[in-house]
């Protein structure tokens, strides 16, 4: 069973009013532990979260500044004039932006605000990571071997690596989330990725300092959740496991870990509490560590987060600790009223981000309108979201949208759990990686609890989305069929309007085509009313002359169910959830979601002979931050051509094929959304033979009742 929270005793801080200096997932998450412990939430917004969730839950919101985070969410002056405009006593920082920011404590302070983390002090240390270490082995903690001082050269990391031993990761002594981190196999390898990992640390947190660490063979990342106060109490609440990451981002979190046994969950315990006195920390904390699988019993520092963690809600499913009301609580002044005898693991829980990207398109960001949202509940089911229909996500901040979080008596439960509870999660609007996540619970070594850091870097390209069904293709023509005559004024309509194929002299086919982007197509062919049709479905292959796969008619018929459709195929129920925008229909259903395209009829019938697989566009909007060839320059397919930034990491963007490239942009170039920024030519030297031009096909499908 769930633990059940105990309640905290009456608070003595004395606090009224606490900002909370974030937005998303994170400030509802905050404000609703604010709002169960009575005191009032200050949220704060840029331009683009004007009318976003976590503006709508808070108690009071006041404008930061314009979308750019520099200009409002990291913003300190605009910060500190929001909590005197609105009355703030401290203030909560969240994740991300300025929560393991030590000038923003400082600046606090000085205003005789509190700040709801740990001192400046302890965040310069625990931020540089070459101070950290030296900190923590100070009081016995084992760290990785490798090279880390101040002030390390290019030059300086090439010849040490030697020493270290390769593979290495190349890492940024400030900051974290995987941003500036490199492996490097081989030496040859190393200058480029520095160079790359500087420039990426640099943009990421203003410090392009690395150092070099051994890379350990099969690692498991596995943190510790800490709690300390400012009367010398430190407690350790179990660990984590946060192995299944890609590209160093986690994605799927689970506590406990299913790798340590009892003896090595205490003593890695009483390491992170030793990290956490090294530094005098106070308040809630995060130890990271590197363990082998091979080897599970032997352990080594990472790194200190010195704030909350995205994966924090697994361990308060465990342990039923609310982390945040302690945070509160030990900046308030309260002592700790936990001991480490009081804090018991009880069932399993899992936890799945819930991001904005395609993970068919390589999980390049996505971005959208938020037409409709579905979020699952159960027994054992815990959603932490910032997302409401009509939110807007776009390029300005991190991808995340989400987490869907399950717990249960045993891990094979929470898996379970955590699989329906994701089978119920729709966003309709923008593409997400759900359908991933559910992926990555079902592989057998994830099932076994037998992963590592490599685990998803390695198997992903194994993923592929789960086709639409011929219902949800129906679904979405139907309705949009629907719409649109529901769009005629009620006054006007004549049987002229009427989408239902009669017509003076015979019968004509009402045909529409459904595919899902860069997939086989449908033609739905409506007979009847709307609501009430026969069905013709015609699979057709994109980029091909029509050809007929299969030509099935079937019965069926539409219901409205509150905001979803009732669509019975051949007499087999089945409720889906539709919305429009423009030529595209969001469908979900049967625990998937489906982003399906209406194709004008020529498209099946007529190749459009420009080569769009010759082309390089802009996946969302972003910053060319490098080119890496120059204008008629011959490629291989699969070389990278630039470097794209978007959503706060880098995206490089290969050639789909091998030519000579064209440019179409320059490094510095601000671009939209699809916006073209290359094109390869494989026949550049072949002059071009005009061809006759083809008859096109016009007639309109026959009817197969005819």
């Amino acid at each position: 069973m769930t633990p059940t929270p105990t309640p905290p005793p009456a608070r003595k801080g004395g606090l009224r009013a606490v900002l909370v200096a974030n937005r998303g997932e994170i400030a509802c998450r905050v404000i609703r532990s604010l709002r169960a412990a009575g005191i009032r939430s200050v949220a704060v917004y840029s331009d683009a979260d004007a009318d976003a969730r976590h503006v709508r839950e808070a108690d009071v919101a006041v404008r930061l500044g314009p979308a750019p985070a520099t200009a409002s969410y990291l913003d300190i002056d605009a910060v500190l004039a929001a909590c005197r405009a609105s009355g703030a006593q401290a203030v909560h920082p969240g994740y991300g932006f300025l929560s393991e920011n030590a000038a923003f404590a400082r600046a606090l302070e000085e205003a005789g605000l509190i700040f709801i983390g740990p001192p400046a002090a302890a965040i310069e240390t625990m931020g540089d990571k070459i101070a950290a270490k030296a900190a923590v082995s100070a009081r016995g903690v084992p760290t990785v071997p490798g090279v880390s001082r101040p002030g390390l050269t290019d030059s300086d990391l090439v010849e040490a690596a030697d020493e270290v031993g390769y593979p290495v990761l190349v890492k940024p002594s400030a900051g974290g989330g995987g941003k500036g981190m490199r492996r490097v196999e081989h030496p040859e390898d190393l200058p480029a990725a520095l160079a790359s990992a500087r420039r990426e640390a640099a943009g990421a947190f203003g410090d392009d300092t690395l150092f070099l660490e051994r890379f350990v063979d099969t690692p498991r990342h596995i943190e510790v959740q800490v709690l300390a106060d400012a009367h010398g109490h430190v407690i350790h609440l179990g660990e984590r496991e946060c192995s299944l990451q890609r590209r160093h981002q986690k994605v799927i979190e689970e506590a406990p870990s299913p790798l340590l046994d009892d003896q090595t969950r205490a003593r890695i315990g009483e390491s992170a509490c030793d990290a956490a006195r090294s530094v005098g920390y106070v308040g809630a904390g995060t130890v990271e560590f590197i363990v082998s699988a091979a080897a599970p019993d032997e352990f080594f520092f990472m790194e200190m987060n010195t704030r909350l963690q995205v994966e924090h809600p697994v361990t308060e499913f465990v342990t039923g600790v609310d982390l945040v009301d302690w945070q509160v609580r030990i900046a308030a002044g309260e002592p700790l009223t936990l001991a480490q005898d009081d804090i018991h693991l009880v069932g399993h829980a899992i936890e799945a981000r819930v991001y904005a990207e395609d993970p068919a398109r390589g999980f390049l960001p996505t971005g959208g309108t938020v037409l409709d949202l579905v979020e699952p509940a159960g027994a054992g089911v815990r959603v932490d979201s910032g997302l409401r229909a009509g939110t807007v996500v776009g390029s300005e901040y991190d991808p995340m949208l989400a987490k869907v979080i399950a717990h249960g008596r045993d891990r094979a439960q929470a898996l379970a759990r955590l699989d329906r509870a994701l089978a119920g999660t729709h966003v309709l609007g923008l593409r997400t990686n759900v359908g991933f996540a559910r992926y990555l619970l079902a592989r057998p070594e994830v099932v076994a609890g037998d992963v590592d850091t490599g685990l998803l870097d390695r198997t992903m390209d194994d993923y592929a989305s789960t086709p639409p069904p011929p219902a949800a293709l129906v679904a979405a023509a139907m309705s949009r069929t629907e719409d649109r005559w529901r769009t005629v004024p009620r006054a006007s309509r004549s049987l002229w309007d009427l989408p239902n194929g009669w017509r003076v002299g015979g019968r004509a086919q009402v045909w529409t085509r459904w595919a899902e982007p860069g997939s086989a197509a449908v033609t739905v062919g409506l007979r009847g009313t709307p609501r009430d049709a026969r069905i013709t479905l015609t699979d057709a292959t994109i980029g091909s002359l029509h050809e007929s796969v299969e030509s099935v008619e079937h019965e069926a018929r539409l219901a409205r169910d509150g905001a979803a459709l009732q669509l019975s195929l051949d007499g087999v129920q089945q409720r889906w959830l539709v919305r429009h925008d423009d030529q595209t229909a969001w469908v979900a259903g049967d625990g998937h979601t489906w982003e399906l395209r209406e194709l004008p009829l020529i498209d099946a019938r007529i190749h459009d002979a420009a080569p769009a697989d010759a082309q390089l566009r802009s996946p969302m909007p972003g910053a060319v931050i490098a080119v890496r060839v120059a204008d008629g320059d011959t490629v291989e397919a699969g070389q990278p051509v630039l470097v794209l930034e978007a959503m706060k990491m880098e995206h490089t963007l290969a050639a789909p094929i091998a030519g000579v490239v064209s440019l179409e942009c320059a490094a510095g170039d601000q671009v939209g959304a699809d916006r073209l920024l290359a094109v390869v030519d494989p026949h550049p030297d072949e002059a071009a033979e005009p061809e006759e031009p083809a008859e096109a096909a016009a007639e309109t499908p026959a009817d197969p009742t005819d």
